[in-house]
């Protein structure tokens, strides 16, 4: 397994893959290193889909997921040097977003800014009963930058995302999960547990079928409802031909746990 300096990678179970965002001295607040690190994992994690079957990404210590950019980093940057760094973010988020790989966010504290911004580019959110959430970009003289103005319309509906990134105020646990942004408020001591625990569910299932129904739900997202389906059929037609198909069909007749191959 690799080794990164800002983040830290780990194989806690079959088939999964634990990120930890590893700053906790600084409430894992996101640098230059951090962006390049995670564009390296992501980039192989979209690389090499077939190695994992699910990813879990949580920070480092119990008080901070995320406090969003350095801003002590940023302070004194040029134009220059501020667009060249954001530049990698951008391909970070775009390597994350992209990932054709199941993603879990664990969120274990604030998750602000951009930090928020990384939990959003999960395909879903669980988060400890403690955590807090805010795009406080606004407040900043800027603007989210890292997927926060299209991913978070997308969880929470386009009047309530307005509200949020409109104001920069901070929101709770049970507000995200109220509105649809985070799917389980977990106690603080058995969040990574429970996001591992499902990540194993996940991990269990066909990969070819778990990564083709999150890039059918995503790319219809992103169409008409005509469209959307003619590519769910498609995406479906891809597993016809699988081993794992016919595993999935075996093991159901013979009464026992299929065994996945992701071929």
């Amino acid at each position: 397994m690799k080794t990164y300096e800002t983040i830290r990678l780990e194989h806690p179970q079959d088939h999964t893959v634990l990120v930890t965002l590893n700053r906790p001295e600084v409430a894992n607040a996101m640098n230059t290193q951090m962006g390049l690190d995670l564009l390296d994992a992501f980039d192989g994690f979209c690389a090499a889909p077939n190695e994992q079957r699910c990813i879990v990404i949580t920070g480092a210590g119990p008080r901070a997921f995320c406090a969003g950019g350095d801003l002590k980093q940023r302070n004194g940057m040029t134009d220059r040097q501020w667009q060249d760094q954001h530049l990698i973010f951008e391909r970070m988020v775009r390597a994350m977003v992209g990932c054709p790989v199941p993603v879990i966010a664990a969120v274990n504290g604030a998750a602000y800014a951009g930090g928020m911004e990384i939990a959003l580019c999960a395909d879903f959110i669980y988060a400890a009963d403690h955590a807090r959430f805010a795009l406080t970009e606004v407040t900043l003289g800027i603007m989210p930058g890292a997927g926060g103005t299209q991913n978070l319309p997308r969880a929470v509906g386009a009047r309530r995302a307005k509200e949020i990134l409109l104001t920069g105020k901070p929101f709770g646990v049970q507000d995200a999960y109220d509105w649809g942004m985070v799917n389980r408020i977990c106690k603080a001591d058995t969040l990574l547990t429970e996001a591992l625990e499902t990540a194993a569910v996940i991990a269990g299932n066909a990969p070819i079928s778990t990564r083709q129904i999150k890039q059918s739900v995503n790319t219809g997202l992103d169409t008409d409802l005509r469209s959307g389906m003619l590519f769910e059929i498609e995406a479906y037609n891809r597993m016809v031909p699988t081993e794992d198909r016919r595993e999935g069909i075996r093991a159901f007749n013979e009464k026992r746990k299929p065994v996945y191959q992701g071929r």
